[in-house]
Formats: structure tokens, C-alpha cells, sequence
């Protein structure tokens, strides 16, 4: 996951008195965005869904709930060039670059036909039993094609949304939970160990089993559990893992690398 970084990194004055506990479902009612899970299905886009997710969090939440729209993980994965490798692994920050400048267009989960570029891979069942298939091998990245689906109106340029500015979080624990309380969610990668695989409750830490990789996914805000800090996380593995499709993971410890790899951004409305 270890790529480019972004020129800036934004610190915040931390004279804000933060709650012991945030969630921006309850902050932000207007954005459903906050409380949907979404499904990489078989190919590694994380980098990809972990932007759109919190992408689409911030354009609510910066318009106040007058721009409402599910960014295209879709239209990320496949046309950014320099985001990576497509499937086969990508960078968070130049993901978030990609927004600043090429903008991205709306798309909905697989088969739900909503916004110009829908998602193209069906969902699977990810290290967990369900009524899914369980996810094979990586699939081919989707064609960049620079069209909408034919039952969307709107032309592909005109369905761009475009970010003002992207930028790095320091790896300090005040300054992501300032940054999460003033502009909503951000993207985060990690290193997965066999056992996050396993994960149903409680607040993750890194015990036993060997690393498997890097996973991006979305922070949303913070609590405690019996005396025990966490981040609260939406991963893109559908409802059937973890928590609902959500974890919580030690937070102020830089558990498993989460805290230094923070990348976020502001929309141009």
C-alpha cells in the first residue's frame, strides 16, 4: 500500500473540544451515504471504494445535504492511470488526487443501475459464509469508458465532481479525530493480519497470524468500548462481514499501521 504521498498535510488548531465519542450518522442525519456499505467484490479496489465512500460523505456533508450523490468507485478504478494497478491494487492518495483533477462521476452499487458508472463486479462473500458466492480470485479492471450507462441522462462531463484540494493527516490521534468532527470521513489503509479476518465485535487488535497485505477503507469517527479507545470503520466487504460491514480498531496506538497512511480532501461545490 506504502505509495506517493500528497504534496500537503493539513493540521488543525486542536482547541476544539472534541466528545468522547463521534459517529456522523447521528451529526449528519441528511447523509446516507454515512451509513451504506459497499462491496469491492472480487478485485482489489479498496484504495478505489475507501475514496468514493468518503468522497460522497464529504460532498453531503460540505453542501449541507444539497448534493446527495454516490461518487463511482467504478469510474476511479478504471480510469485512473496513476492510481495504481487497477484489481490488483491502488494508492489512496493519488486516488484523491484523481478527484482534484479529473473529477469522478456517480455510480451505484452492482445492479442498482443508479448514477452514470455503476459498479461492474458482482459482490461475493469476503473470509465469511452467506448467501453470496465467496470471492475468487481477482478479476480484470473494468474498461475506462468515459460514458454513462445509456438509462443515465446526464452526459459523463457533466456528471464530474471534482475535489478543491486533497491532502495527508499527521499521525496523530487529536488532528484525524479534529479533522473527522469538522469534515466528515476519510480514507485510511492498514495492514491486514489472519486474524482481522475473523473479526465480529469488539475493538480489534492485532494478536495472532501473519500479514496478508494492505486494505484501505473508510474512517468515519471514534469511541470508547469498556475503557478502550477505538476508530469507528466501514469496510467495503458488504453487511455480511465483521460488525454489520463495520469495525472498530484500537485507536491512538497506530494499530497495525492505520494511523499514518490518513488521506482526505475538500469538494469543489
Amino acid at each position: 500500500m506504502k505509495g506517493p504521498r500528497l504534496p500537503d498535510t493539513v493540521r488543525h488548531a486542536v482547541d476544539v473540544k472534541l466528545p468522547v465519542s463521534f459517529d456522523p450518522r447521528a451529526e449528519w442525519p441528511f447523509c446516507n451515504s454515512l451509513g451504506q456499505i459497499r462491496d469491492q467484490g472480487s478485485c482489489g479496489s479498496c484504495w478505489a471504494f475507501g475514496a468514493a465512500e468518503a468522497i460522497s460523505d464529504r460532498i453531503c456533508i460540505h453542501s449541507k445535504g444539497k448534493v446527495s450523490v454516490e461518487i463511482s468507485a467504478e469510474d476511479l478504478l478504471s480510469c485512473c492511470e496513476e492510481c495504481g494497478f487497477g484489481c490488483s491494487g491502488g494508492y489512496p492518495a493519488e486516488a484523491w488526487d484523481y478527484w482534484t483533477k479529473s473529477g469522478l462521476v456517480t455510480g451505484g452499487l452492482y445492479g442498482s443501475k443508479l448514477g452514470c458508472r455503476p459498479y461492474s463486479i458482482p459482490p461475493c462473500e469476503h473470509h465469511v459464509n452467506g448467501s453470496r458466492p465467496p470471492c475468487s480470485g481477482e478479476q480484470h479492471t473494468p474498461q475506462c469508458e468515459a460514458a454513462c450507462v445509456p438509462q443515465y441522462s446526464v452526459p459523463y462531463t457533466h456528471d464530474k465532481h471534482f475535489g478543491y484540494k486533497a491532502y495527508n493527516l499527521p499521525s496523530d490521534q487529536q488532528q484525524i479525530m479534529t479533522e473527522l468532527y469538522n469534515n466528515g470521513p476519510v480514507e485510511a489503509a492498514f495492514t491486514v493480519y489472519e486474524d482481522f479476518l475473523l473479526y465480529k465485535t469488539g475493538v480489534y487488535q492485532h494478536v495472532t497470524g501473519s500479514a496478508l497485505g494492505g486494505h484501505a477503507v473508510k474512517i468515519l469517527g471514534w469511541g470508547e468500548e469498556t475503557g478502550t479507545p477505538f476508530w469507528l470503520v466501514a469496510n467495503s466487504w458488504n453487511t455480511d462481514w465483521g460488525d454489520r460491514g463495520y469495525f472498530k480498531i484500537l485507536r491512538g496506538r497506530d494499530e497495525c499501521g492505520i494511523e499514518s497512511e490518513m488521506v482526505a480532501g475538500v469538494p469543489r461545490l
